[in-house]
């Protein structure tokens, strides 16, 4: 079956968030492209525990940071998505193979890639009065399941 999205984690922190990511991609039929620094190994056995029985499943891929990410995938088709984005990820058009690129628990994006990219961020709306953001494994699956329900609609 073909790959749907391709979900790009930069500089993840917390295993246990990468674990649920790797689950949700192998449940949806994504592919993960993990950039690093990472705040764990991959083995790591908060990692493991997360992702259960779906990691060997998992279609991932390393890259030693963003510029390698960026030559091993030439004109990929990206939207990132960051708590600084004016537009709706429901605005966004998810055509297959799509990737969504998330910045890390802590940090978020790299600051460059604002201004780099500032024409591609989309944001997940929090109507909440005291929310900064949201766990990063939920915003993945908002925005994969987001896609299918377009991709859904086309049929």
């Amino acid at each position: 079956m073909a790959v749907k999205f391709n979900i790009v984690l930069v500089a993840p922190e917390i295993p246990q968030n990468t674990g649920n990511i790797g689950r949700i991609c192998v449940s949806t039929n994504c592919r993960l492209h993990l950039v690093k620094p990472y705040g764990f190994i991959l083995d790591d056995k908060h990692l493991r525990r997360a992702g259960m029985d779906y990691w060997q499943f998992l279609d991932v891929t390393e890259y030693e940071n963003w510029d390698d990410f960026l030559e091993r995938n030439p004109g990929a088709e990206m939207v990132f998505f960051s708590t600084k984005g004016e537009r709706s990820y429901w605005e966004i058009d998810y055509p297959e193979n799509l990737y969504l690129v998330y910045g890390n628990e802590g940090h978020g994006l790299p600051e460059e890639f604002y201004l780099r990219y500032h024409d591609k961020l989309c944001t997940i709306p929090m109507p909440g009065d005291h929310s900064r953001s949201l766990n990063l494994a939920n915003s993945v699956a908002l925005g994969i399941y987001e896609g299918l329900r377009q991709m859904e609609l086309k049929k």
